[in-house]
C-alpha cells in the first residue's frame, strides 16, 4: 500500500519543477558580464574607436547599456565609456582621473 502524504509532496514539487523550466528567460541584469560572443564584438568595436586596452565591461541599466572601465585611448589617457546595449555606439565617454 503506498502512502498518500508521500506522492503528494513528489507530484507538487515535480509540477514546481516543470513550472521553473517552462519560465522564459529572464530579462539581462545589470552588472552581467559579457558572452564571450558579445566580447568580442565590443572589443571589435573598441579597437574600431582606436583603444588599445580596457578593463571591466559589464551590462547596465537592465541591459541597455554596456559600461567600459579604463579603455584607454590612442592618447594614452584611459576612459569611462558607455556604449548602447543594442548597436554598441558610443553613448558617453568619461576621462578616468
Amino acid at each position: 500500500m503506498t502512502r498518500p502524504y508521500v506522492r503528494v509532496p513528489l507530484l507538487v514539487g515535480a509540477a514546481a519543477l516543470a513550472a521553473m523550466l517552462s519560465w522564459p528567460t529572464a530579462a539581462p541584469l545589470a552588472g552581467d558580464d559579457p558572452s564571450p560572443e558579445q566580447r568580442t564584438r565590443i572589443e571589435a568595436v573598441l579597437q574600431q574607436m582606436g583603444f588599445t586596452s580596457w578593463g571591466d565591461i559589464e551590462r547596465e541599466d537592465d541591459g541597455r547599456v554596456w559600461e567600459v572601465d579604463d579603455a584607454r585611448g590612442a592618447d594614452g589617457r584611459k576612459y569611462d565609456l558607455k556604449l548602447s546595449g543594442t548597436d554598441l555606439r558610443e553613448l558617453s565617454r568619461k576621462l578616468d582621473d
